[in-house]
């Protein structure tokens, strides 16, 4: 892909009002990996943390899910929430992880939950949580869905190569909820967008296990199930992306970087962060950052960290977000928000 690549691709910008969210929550697991217990496998623990701004993230055991994160933050939220779990007639949940190729986590997440309503997944990778919550968003403004739960949940760690210095440091796993419901004409998307551009889709992939490439015990690449990045021009697109689309929505909403008080960036790494910092002049104490944390938790990174700062106390009624999520498709979602 030359560095003339389009970020934006000409998607349309859109409003969606007249939706609140009434609950959040989220779930990491216990199981902290730092730098360092990442050298036995060759990695320098510095040159993580100066690349990445990663100091550690969270491995799920053998054993549990993605399922088993996104029934933890689902609980959580549902109880922030105050509502009755059969008032829930939607769930979206966005995950590029999914417990089995075939069904749905949603439906096992569903199941667990004890919900009787429609549950679907939505995979734009590390974009998913703002695909699907722009997607629920649409029920939730029609009438068709009264409260709709919405979870971006990756168990990344299942997915890439331990022998890959360039990205197993990288990614960590979780996820987090949050609960839609209609809610007053000022709140809600004020300006949304959301986008892909399949020409960079080789520059983030998992080549095995689909229909292209289907598993075989004699054919199949062992590594083919791992995800593979083309890390270089990634970044490169994932900059210009976030400073894009960001300027895109707040220049639909009227409003100005002044007027933000919250920025939830997809952490992927601090320096796509700092650039758009500085790109868009904003300060940096009002952008959320757990990365050194947690490192990228994909699907679940946005929701994670708007989880964290509710339950700070950062957020309050009237305060103005913005979302931002970027990653293989290449697809992104950005998104405006009136609290």
């Amino acid at each position: 892909m030359s560095d003339g690549f389009s970020a934006v691709g000409g998607a349309p910008v859109r409003t969606l009002s007249g939706v609140q969210i009434l609950g959040t929550g989220s779930y990491v697991p216990d199981n902290v990996v730092t730098n360092a217990d990442l050298s036995s496998l060759g990695c320098d623990p510095e040159w993580i943390v100066q690349r990445t701004g990663i100091r550690e993230r969270r491995h799920l055991p053998m054993g549990l899910a993605t399922s088993d994160m996104a029934v933890a933050a689902a609980e959580r939220c549902l109880e922030a929430a105050k509502i009755d779990r059969a008032e829930v007639d939607l769930l979206i949940v966005g995950t590029m992880t999914p417990d089995r190729l075939l069904p749905a986590a949603a439906t096992k997440v569903q199941t667990r939950l004890g919900l009787n309503c429609g549950a679907v997944d939505i995979n734009a990778a590390c974009a998913g949580f703002t695909y699907a919550l722009t997607t629920a968003m649409q029920f939730v403004a029609t009438g068709c869905s009264k409260k709709a739960l919405v979870i971006g949940v990756d168990a990344n760690s299942r997915m890439v190569d331990p022998t890959d210095l360039k990205t197993y440091p990288l990614f960590g796993d979780g996820a987090g909820a949050v609960l839609l419901s209609a809610g007053s004409p000022e709140q809600g998307a004020l300006a949304y967008t959301i986008g892909a551009d399949g020409s960079g889709m080789e520059l983030l992939h998992r080549p095995g296990g689909g229909a292209e490439t289907p598993f075989s015990l004699t054919t199949t690449e062992p590594n083919s199930w791992y995800l593979k990045m083309d890390g270089r021009p990634v970044f490169k697109w994932a900059v210009r992306l976030v400073e894009d689309t960001t300027r895109q929505v707040l220049d639909a909403a009227g409003l100005s970087t002044e007027q933000i008080d919250c920025w939830l960036f997809h952490q992927a790494n601090v320096r796509i962060l700092d650039a758009a910092i500085e790109a868009l002049g904003i300060e940096r104490e009002r952008v959320v950052m757990h990365m050194d944390r947690y490192g990228n938790t994909s699907a679940a990174s946005i929701p994670i960290a708007l989880d964290e700062t509710v339950r700070a106390g950062g957020i309050r009624r009237g305060d103005h977000l913005i979302m931002s999520g970027f990653g293989a498709g290449l697809a992104w979602g950005t998104i405006a928000w009136r609290w």
